[in-house]
């Protein structure tokens, strides 16, 4: 895998473009492109996220802002991209989390240092990495790691292949993966159900417009090791 490439990827999301994101992707994008509105993915939000929460690619950080925390939350924001971690920070303030955060690239295994969390949030992350499903799904096994024996993996994932993209949809896929923003153009969700079942041992998907949102329990590492 590229590392250039993943670093390019990230490095699309500037203070400015951060200034925006909310209102293309987060109140446009997703209702009117892919059909999935942002709403069902903070109620799955509100489903998951548990007391210490790892939250992979933030973005602004409006999904956790809206979320219903749990008292006493450890919330660890990681990226690649500084702007974005120090972005989605600012929105928590108003809220009692505690709150650190970490630069590191999810096709690489997650400093051991940060323990294991009972929840992990990988939401509108993985059409952005490059790569195949089997490229991809590395990342599972290291979130996998990092994940408590009875925790939950969840998140979605804007798919390429298998779904009926309309005008929209089609025009911004188009441009997002020519500007390399996007690497999702075989990305189906046969792959990546098959990649999460390498890593987990129970995995749901759910297709909603052109987004597969998911969730994932039962790391396989403790399978074997028990």
């Amino acid at each position: 895998m590229n590392d250039q490439e993943v670093r390019r990827g990230a490095g699309i999301y500037s203070k400015p473009v951060l200034g925006f994101y909310d209102l293309l992707v987060v109140k446009f994008s997703n209702s009117l492109a892919w059909r999935c509105p942002s709403r069902l993915m903070l109620d799955q939000y509100n489903r998951c996220i548990r007391s210490r929460h790892l939250d992979v690619g933030p973005g602004t950080g409006w999904y956790l802002a809206k979320a219903d925390l749990p008292d006493s939350a450890e919330i660890t924001l990681m990226d690649l991209n500084k702007n974005s971690v120090e972005h989605a920070a600012s929105r928590l303030t108003h809220t009692e989390a505690s709150l650190s955060s970490v630069t590191a690239n999810v096709l690489e295994p997650i400093p051991e240092a940060l323990g294991q969390f009972s929840s992990i949030a990988a939401n509108y992350v993985f059409h952005c990495v490059p790569g195949s499903w089997e490229d991809k799904g590395v990342a599972f096994e290291h979130l996998g790691e990092r994940l408590t024996d009875d925790g939950v993996l969840f998140g979605s994932t804007i798919l390429g292949d298998g779904v009926n993209h309309n005008l929209v949809g089609r025009g911004f896929m188009a441009l997002y993966n020519r500007m390399g923003i996007f690497h999702n153009r075989k990305d189906d969700a046969a792959g990546l159900e098959t990649s999460l079942r390498r890593s987990f041992g129970q995995v749901n998907v759910e297709i909603v417009g052109t987004v597969a949102v998911f969730s994932a329990r039962e790391p396989l590492r403790n399978v074997e090791a028990g």
